[in-house]
């Protein structure tokens, strides 16, 4: 018998408890983040939702958008968004629903596809100082009186769990809707990825997204409840024929790149996370980014064989390498 659908649905359920109860607390940030709100168009109307703007110090270096994961919200990726502005980026972290009657939903539920178009043209429009990521940006930065730097031409995706599903179809529709902003993406960071349960959206954006020279890397745990049993992954080296696809965590938890922001239900549920496994998702991810963006490749941050012959990641000795389809 298969226990794997009243397990998620107890999963669900809790989850669901803990966000209507509240939003989690952030620590405290070093640098300015700036609280407000992003409208995205959803069916017929239009969806106002909090986000969290993080200014690094200067210009920034790119813009990178981090999304949080199902039936959580911005705060529980304020660690990772703190260290990639830290870094020098200008981070984006908007709280997207999970349960919305007009499907305009981060994970599938029936078809959320154009709720994910509309983020897609979020970022096709971001130049444009009237569109809604710019305005997202001036308003907030204005609430705290504090000048916006522009927003860059040149971005990254960095999505966790359902997020990973989301910012691979954005990346994908960017590619098929707006090809002219397409080639300002740079790279997808999956942060233990999860397919939803209804639908194709992951395989039909990595489908598509196979043709491509994107950047597409992962840093996941081993298959568990709350990855959907590493159906994420699975899709990521089924779907991709690339030699080298991240890294798997060998004692890594669901919970690892929520780090510091995490909350007592979601540790309780999917693993405390793990400090040595909070700086590697940290490390890797700016590192990569950084990459992403300047065109190169840290030799430390990618599959090499070490000195016995075997296959490592020299920045996180004792991660697995994943490798895509031959």
């Amino acid at each position: 018998m298969n226990h794997r659908g009243p397990a998620l649905a107890a999963v669900a359920a809790a989850l669901i408890a803990v966000v209507s109860a509240g939003p989690a607390t952030a620590p405290a940030a070093a640098a300015p983040v700036l609280g407000g709100s992003i409208e995205i168009p959803c069916a017929a109307s239009v969806l106002r939702q909090s986000a969290s703007w993080y200014l690094p110090e200067g210009d920034p270096r790119g813009l990178v958008w981090v999304q949080h994961g199902f039936a959580r919200n911005s705060d529980n990726v304020a660690s990772l968004a703190r260290t990639l502005s830290d870094s020098g980026y200008l981070v984006f972290a908007p709280s997207l629903p999970f349960f919305d009657l007009a499907g305009c939903t981060l994970q599938n539920l029936g078809d959320n596809t154009p709720f994910l178009d509309a983020i897609a043209t979020l970022f096709a429009t971001a130049g444009d100082p009237a569109g809604a990521l710019s305005r997202s940006l001036s308003d907030a930065a204005a609430r705290q009186g504090v000048t916006p730097p522009a927003i860059p031409a040149n971005f990254v995706f960095v999505g966790h769990s359902a997020g990973g599903e989301a910012v691979e179809y954005v990346a994908h529709s960017l590619h098929v809707r707006h090809p002219e902003t397409w080639d300002h993406l740079r790279g997808v960071v999956l942060l233990d990825p999860v397919k939803s349960f209804l639908g194709a959206n992951t395989d039909r954006a990595l489908t598509d997204l196979d043709d491509t020279d994107l950047p597409i890397l992962a840093i996941s745990a081993p298959p568990s409840l709350c990855n959907n049993f590493g159906t994420g992954t699975t899709a990521l080296q089924t779907l991709l024929h690339r030699p080298f696809l991240g890294v798997r965590l060998p004692a890594g938890t669901h919970t690892d790149a929520e780090g510091t922001s995490s909350d007592a239900l979601g540790e309780a549920l999917c693993g405390t996370p793990d400090a040595t496994n909070i700086d590697t998702v940290e490390l890797l991810t700016a590192g990569w980014a950084g990459d992403f963006f300047n065109g190169a490749t840290t030799a430390d941050f990618y599959v090499a064989a070490d000195a016995a012959g075997a296959e490592a990641v020299a920045a996180v000795p004792g991660a697995v390498p994943l490798h895509g389809a031959p």
